[in-house]
């Protein structure tokens, strides 16, 4: 049996496992090419086939932050699949975060979400042609990415996450994408925000970006109460349930 159909076999096996199992949350295995990884699943409620959403990490890693964001998703109806891009490790320091994420191989990281993608599609729970993303920080650079890596995503989701600047890259985009930014983003500045959302919509791309002037990187996550904007936050959210509401729900 080929590798292929080896990982086949186990996707299978892991996704009737899990799909058996009661409704709630609880950690999962699946196969990200000859490694076997681990995710945070959440599950909502009810009987049939549900919209699934790929959740993604900030550079702090798989913690409480993103494990209550695939709570709540899940609590709306979705089935949520956090996904842990450190193998295992967390930080809760910024020096600790930045060598994870500096130490994270981005080929890996898009790969595993990769393979969180198809986990989800192979679950006899889930739409397989209602699954979206959405990240946060360094999970919203990697939300775009897989977008541009997984046409088949019905909707993303970034929190002022990198974007990409090429022209040619921004024209392959299939995916409809919302974008939550600060307008005081040092990182991600508004004007690259901009030139993005321009040259998407040049491009015939669906792509809707808001940036918030006040604010700053991480206002709808930060764990400083000087950075995190409780109103921009909340806006912010409810149109990220406005578009996934939109993109899949939609029968």
């Amino acid at each position: 049996m080929t590798k292929k159909a080896i990982g086949a076999v186990v996707l299978t096996l892991v996704a009737a496992l899990g799909s058996a199992a009661d409704k709630g949350s609880k950690s999962v295995s699946y196969p990200s090419g000859a490694e076997t990884v681990t995710g945070y699943l959440a599950l909502p409620d009810g009987a049939g086939r549900k919209p699934a959403i790929v959740v993604i990490q900030e550079w702090w890693g798989l913690n409480d932050f993103i494990r209550g964001k695939a709570d709540d998703l899940a609590r709306k109806g979705y089935v949520a699949l956090a996904v842990d891009l450190y193998r295992g490790k967390v930080a809760t320091d910024p020096d600790t975060a930045h060598q994870l994420m500096r130490g994270l191989p981005e080929d890996r990281a898009v790969r595993d979400l990769k393979a969180a993608f198809d986990y989800l599609r192979s679950r006899d729970d889930v739409d397989a042609a209602r699954i979206g993303s959405v990240g946060w920080c360094m999970g919203g650079g990697y939300s775009l990415a897989l977008a541009l890596a997984q046409p088949k995503l019905a909707g993303t989701v970034i929190y002022y996450g990198r974007l990409v600047t090429d022209d040619a890259t921004i024209k392959s985009l299939a995916v409809p994408l919302l974008g939550n930014f600060g307008g005081q983003d040092q990182g991600i500045p508004p004007e690259s925000v901009k030139a993005f959302e321009a040259k998407a919509k040049a491009a015939g791309k669906s792509v809707d970006f808001k940036i918030y002037p006040d604010a700053g990187h991480g206002f709808a996550s930060s764990k400083d109460p000087a950075t995190f904007r409780a109103a921009d936050a909340k806006d912010a959210d409810a149109r990220t349930d406005a578009f996934l509401e939109k993109t899949l729900k939609k029968k």
